[in-house]
């Protein structure tokens, strides 16, 4: 049975994502593509125009499952720490549902040759750092976290960790739980940065 445009997009999608694991963003092809799922370069192209458009849908499925899953986390508390807890293991669980996720962030495909594909992960990073700012913020102004550190500042180190555990567990060979390694650190972070009786 044929496939809808619908259903053959995600297909496509998933496949570079799958591939671009395996073998790195800047070796994906579009006949790569083709061959993996079975059909032709031209089959290929009747849904995405130009590799360009292909790895624009790239960015905007990874952006759009990174979006829900903040949404989510920041239903799951009513208070900062916990929210700041819940969108850091939302992008530890994105990221280990998408390993390909951090090779895509560095790869020569995003920094020099797709500034839309740049654009649109610029802007998810930014919103996900912008989140984590307003959680530090409303911490502070409940008096369980330090207010002498600018809550951006915060957010910056909070999303460094979660990049840097994500570049050590991908050049690691995936060798620990990823969520669980990026929670023990942010737990670590977060005691530092908790107000304590005098």
């Amino acid at each position: 049975m044929r496939k809808s445009a619908k259903l053959r997009k995600a297909e496509i999608v998933a496949t570079v994502l799958d591939l671009t694991d395996r073998i790195g963003p800047d070796r994906v092809t579009t006949g790569a593509v083709a061959s993996q799922i079975g059909v032709t370069q031209a089959a290929l192209f009747r849904h995405f125009p130009t590799k360009a458009a292909l790895w624009q849908a790239v960015a905007e499925h990874v952006a759009e499952r990174m979006t829900t899953a903040w949404d989510e986390a920041l239903n799951l508390g009513n208070a900062p720490v916990i929210r700041l807890r819940a969108l850091i293991a939302a992008q530890f669980a994105q990221i280990a549902a998408t390993p390909a996720l951090p090779m895509l962030l560095f790869s020569r495909e995003l920094n020099v040759t797709n500034a839309e594909l740049r654009a649109t992960f610029h802007g998810r990073l930014t919103a996900f750092r912008g989140l984590l700012a307003r959680e530090v913020g409303a911490g502070q102004q409940a008096g369980v976290l330090w207010d002498d550190v600018a809550a951006n500042d915060v957010a910056v180190l909070l999303t460094a960790l979660v990049q840097g555990v994500a570049i050590r567990w991908a050049l690691g060979a995936r060798d620990f739980n990823l969520r669980e390694e990026g929670l023990r650190l942010f737990d670590v972070q977060c005691r530092l940065l908790a107000v304590r009786g005098e």
